[in-house]
C-alpha cells in the first residue's frame, strides 16, 4: 500500500510522514524530491506552479508509485496533490486497496507559523495563499488533524490503517469461505 500524506506548505506532511513510515518500517518518497529544477526556481520566488509545471512532476511519481507497488513496497509518500485531478493522476491505474489518501488538516494561522518558523529549500512562506486557494478537500479521504503534536497525528493514521487493516484481512477471509463454500 501506498499511502499519500497531501495538503498544503507547513502541514507537516515530510515531518509526519518521517514518523509514520518509520514506524511502520515502511519506506518513505518526499514528493518535493521530484520536482524539477525549474519548479524549484518558480516556487523559491514566490510563484504558484500552474497545472502544467505540476503534470510533468505528477507523471513521475506516479512512475515511482508503480516501481513501489510492483516491488510490493509499503510506502507513504509526502505530496502536496491539492486537487483532484492531481490525486487522479497520481492513482490512475492503481487497485483502490493500493493507495489511500490522508489530507494533513490545519488552520491558517497555524499553517503561518509553522511557516515562519522552518527553512524550506524552494518554498517561499507567500505560496501558502496560492495553495489554500487550490486545495480540493475531497469527502472521502482520511483527515488528519495536524493542530496537536506530530505524535498525535500519525497515532490517528496509524489507527486508520489498523481500521482498513482489519477490514482488508475480514474482506479477503469471507471471500475466501465464500469461494470454498461453492466448492
Amino acid at each position: 500500500m501506498i499511502l499519500i500524506l497531501f495538503g498544503v506548505s507547513g502541514a507537516g506532511k515530510t515531518t509526519v510522514g518521517h514518523l509514520l513510515s518509520s514506524r511502520l518500517g515502511w519506506c518513505f518518497e518526499d514528493g518535493d524530491d521530484y520536482h524539477s529544477a525549474a519548479n524549484r526556481r518558480k516556487m523559491e520566488s514566490g510563484t504558484p506552479l500552474t497545472d502544467e509545471d505540476r503534470e510533468p512532476w505528477l507523471k513521475v511519481l506516479h512512475m515511482r508509485m508503480q516501481e513501489l507497488i510492483n516491488c510490493d513496497a509499503n510506502a507513504v509518500l509526502a505530496c502536496s496533490a491539492l486537487k483532484q485531478k492531481y490525486r487522479d493522476l497520481l492513482v490512475a491505474g492503481f487497485e483502490p486497496d493500493q493507495v489511500r489518501f490522508a489530507l494533513l488538516d490545519a488552520p491558517r494561522g497555524l499553517l503561518e507559523e509553522r511557516i515562519r518558523k522552518r527553512h524550506h529549500e524552494y518554498m517561499n512562506p507567500r505560496l501558502l495563499d496560492s495553495q489554500l486557494a487550490a486545495l480540493e478537500a475531497p469527502a472521502d479521504t482520511w483527515r488528519i488533524s495536524v493542530c496537536g503534536t506530530e505524535e498525535e497525528a500519525v497515532q490517528q493514521l496509524l489507527g486508520q490503517l489498523k481500521i482498513v487493516t482489519e477490514y482488508g484481512l475480514k474482506h479477503k477471509l469471507r471471500t475466501e469461505k465464500n469461494v470454498d463454500d461453492q466448492h
